[in-house]
């Protein structure tokens, strides 16, 4: 098979798995802690299990049904009309669903660095090119309004992450309003909400009934512990929404993932035990480690360590997995998922003894 030139492509590179790490050091899988995806340690809500248990008899059907319901239930939500709802397998695919509708060859588009290499990877799919905004050590990995639109020059789709991946921090809605407001109106300013229910803050999907040039990116991977069902949905502006009809793949995310998703979004209860769980978490890392801790709104750390590299295996010889953020352009520091109380404890003591 002869492909197109993809020299220009980078690999994505997920953090490692427990099963790699287990034989790597020749552990049974169920003695590895792994704190490298952000994702829940709680599992799924029991209201997941439950119904996933029920309807699996239901696989051999197409999933229109149920991804009517669930568009139903988020729009409801978030008191938009259904048409704004673009339901993808995860948020990597509401990614590439604005990237179909918004690019044509040749147009740029923004993103974060350090950032999620996807939004990149997508644009780039769709032969797109991609310029960057840089997230400083130097300014304390500053978010503002300022330093986006330095960059910004007419670029077709400006990303932020909100909040930030992997720094933590965050836009104020004031911040993203002003970048709303700096960008042309035929830019799409782009808020990857992944990590939102963690950060206490309102949503800038309120900021789509008032924009015409804003969408907002949420997922059912991170706080609602559906990473395995990759469901995730775009909250687009009511002009132009009716679009999804024509750049969305049929049928790509299957029944089970639509069902659990709807048991997810109806269990408020388990949410904020999951939110709880993370901000215990995130508070105990940063009062009692003994390195730079930088002030995170997510479920997760990141944590100046010296030597990212040096640092993960040695954790990984331990039996934990975090990531090195070397991948970032970051070689000196580790993010570190929050975990439950004694995963959290346990981390916590053995990068306080980290050698040099």
């Amino acid at each position: 098979m002869k492909t197109r030139d993809l020299s220009e492509h980078k690999e994505y590179t997920p953090g490692k798995s427990t099963g790699e790490v287990a034989m790597e050091i020749g552990k049974d899988e169920s003695e590895i802690i792994n704190l490298s995806s952000n994702e829940n340690p709680r599992g799924p809500s029991p209201e997941v299990v439950k119904v996933l248990r029920e309807k699996s008899q239901n696989v051999n059907r197409y999933p229109k049904g149920a991804s009517e319901t669930l568009v139903s239930k988020i729009a409801q939500k978030w008191r938009i009309k259904d048409g704004q709802v673009w339901i993808a397998s995860g948020g990597d695919g509401a990614i590439d669903y604005i990237s179909r509708a918004m690019i044509e060859p040749g147009d740029c588009v923004l993103v974060p660095n350090p950032g999620f290499a996807y939004y990149s990877m997508s644009s780039m799919f769709h032969h797109g090119r991609v310029e960057e905004y840089y997230i400083g050590k130097k300014e304390g990995f500053e978010l503002s309004a300022k330093n986006v639109l330095r960059e910004y020059d007419g670029q077709k789709i400006v990303y932020i992450t909100n909040p930030n991946n992997p720094t933590g921090g965050i836009f104020s809605r004031k911040e993203i309003e002003k970048i709303v407001e700096g960008v042309k109106d035929d830019s799409l300013v782009v808020v990857d909400e992944a990590y939102g229910e963690y950060s206490g803050e309102r949503s800038s999907i309120e900021l789509c009934k008032k924009h015409q040039n804003i969408a907002v990116i949420r997922t059912f991977s991170k706080a609602y512990g559906l990473a395995g069902c990759r469901i995730g949905y775009a909250i687009v502006p009511e002009e132009g929404s009716e679009k999804y009809a024509m750049i969305n793949t049929p049928f790509a995310v299957g029944n089970l993932s639509c069902y659990a998703a709807i048991a997810a979004f109806g269990d408020e209860k388990y949410l904020e035990e999951s939110v709880e769980t993370a901000k215990w978490s995130r508070r105990y890392m940063e009062k009692n480690l003994n390195r730079n801790v930088m002030k995170s709104y997510a479920n997760f750390v990141l944590v100046e360590v010296g030597n990212a590299m040096k640092s993960f295996e040695q954790l990984k010889n331990k039996g934990i997995i975090v990531r090195d953020c070397t991948s970032f352009g970051m070689p000196e520091y580790i993010r570190v998922t929050c975990g439950n109380r004694g995963q959290t404890k346990r981390v916590v003591g053995e990068i306080n003894d980290l050698k040099e």
